[in-house]
């Protein structure tokens, strides 16, 4: 567990807007004792967030600050070895991510960031799985929106299920909020960049081992009229799935034969269509290196919705799954999704990780895999809805 080194929790990020949504849900709800340091490169801008804390909570005026850069390893690595968990909401992870990730797996350091980046998450495998196997470091992408609410939602649904023989779920995604200016520059580089991720992909199942003696699938669907919902359920094409796929791939009370599907449920088909045809734009633009500098130039690093803005967001993720001739439907509901959501998902996840009863595990893993009901129970309490809506057979 590493008690010895002196934080439970390092926090990277905390100047960028996310970053200080994650380092204020602390503040105010941290366990008594936590032992946490804020780390990035600009001292100056820790110490102006530091006070902001210590408006929250005057105990935090003498929070620790730690100086670390991306671009200097040691920096980063004495970082690594002085804390069990290390959280970064620093993106875009595809370029500035591995620093951190590559310290950590040395140091047999917990991880957990928010990235939706498929690209990165592979290319971390790959690069960094076998490290943290070595050293018993849990390396947990994707603890926030994407992935958090998707795969907990299934493990949730998958557990009112019997298992013994083909499972399928569906997932249909409702949600309303704006975006900050890291997840404008994170899609757009995404976008960018479907070659590279591609390319990841199958680097990634070239050395991934397969379940034994199992099916687990995550496919797209079609566009179609949901029932469950009474909206038109429109393929996704985020990270989600892979998530999915990853938990079912490492949990065998998913069942034998296991099937995920995942969409947007959307009131009306024409608003679909319109969306399809303003993304192949946009995808096509940023591929062009003067309009995607122009497109990165519209908003600027920190920037994101107002508290009122997000206080008015929300979203609603509806489970239908099948098994054993039986049927469920779940959902799995809360507030602003992007940010204040995202930041209570991260925070509870290095807390998680740092503080419970958790089953042992190592290497590049999933919410479900490395804290599944500890993290259900934790994002519960926190005010997160998973609930039971239906069940039929």
């Amino acid at each position: 567990m590493r008690d010895d080194r002196p934080y439970d929790l390092v926090l990277f990020g905390a100047t960028g807007f996310t970053g200080g949504l994650t380092a204020e849900y602390l503040a105010r709800h941290a366990p008594a004792g936590l032992r946490w340091a804020l780390a990035g490169r600009n001292p100056g801008r820790l110490a102006g967030v530091r006070d902001r804390l210590a408006g929250i909570d005057p105990g935090l005026s003498e929070l620790p600050l730690l100086t670390a850069d991306v671009t200097d390893p040691a920096s980063l690595r004495a970082v690594a070895e002085r804390a069990r968990v290390v959280a970064t909401t620093v993106g875009p992870y595809i370029r500035h991510g591995e620093p951190v990730v590559a310290a950590c797996a040395a140091a047999g350091t917990d991880y957990v960031d928010i990235t939706g980046e498929p690209e990165f998450v592979d290319l971390m495998y790959v690069r960094h799985h076998a490290e943290a196997v070595r050293t018993g470091a849990r390396l947990v992408h994707a603890c926030g929106f994407d992935s958090v609410p998707h795969d907990l939602g299934v493990w949730f649904t998958v557990k009112e299920l019997p298992t013994d023989g083909p499972v399928t779920v569906d997932g249909h995604v409702r949600a309303g909020g704006g975006f900050s200016a890291g997840t404008y520059h994170s899609a757009l580089l995404a976008f960018s960049r479907s070659g590279q991720t591609r390319r990841a992909a199958q680097e990634r199942r070239a050395v991934e081992p397969r379940p034994a003696g199992r099916r687990v699938r995550a496919v797209p669907g079609r566009v179609g009229r949901a029932k469950e919902t009474g909206r038109w359920a429109v393929p996704l094409p985020t990270i989600d799935p892979q998530i999915v796929r990853r938990s079912a791939a490492a949990r065998p009370e998913y069942g034998p034969d296991f099937r995920y599907r995942h969409f947007a449920a959307v009131k009306r088909l024409p608003t679909v269509l319109a969306a399809g045809v303003g993304l192949a734009g946009l995808v096509g633009l940023v591929r062009l290196p003067p309009t995607r500098r122009w497109l990165l130039g519209r908003l600027s690093s920190g920037q994101g919705p107002s508290a009122e803005r997000r206080a008015r967001s929300w979203f609603r993720v509806r489970f239908v799954g099948t098994g054993g001739g039986r049927t469920v439907v779940t959902e799995v509901a809360g507030g602003d999704p992007g940010y204040d959501e995202t930041a209570k998902m991260l925070a509870e996840s290095a807390l998680c990780l740092a503080f419970d009863d958790l089953p042992p595990t190592a290497g590049q893993v999933t919410t479900v895999t490395a804290m599944g009901d500890a993290l259900l129970d934790r994002l519960t309490r926190a005010g997160i809805t998973f609930r039971v809506v239906e069940r039929r057979g």
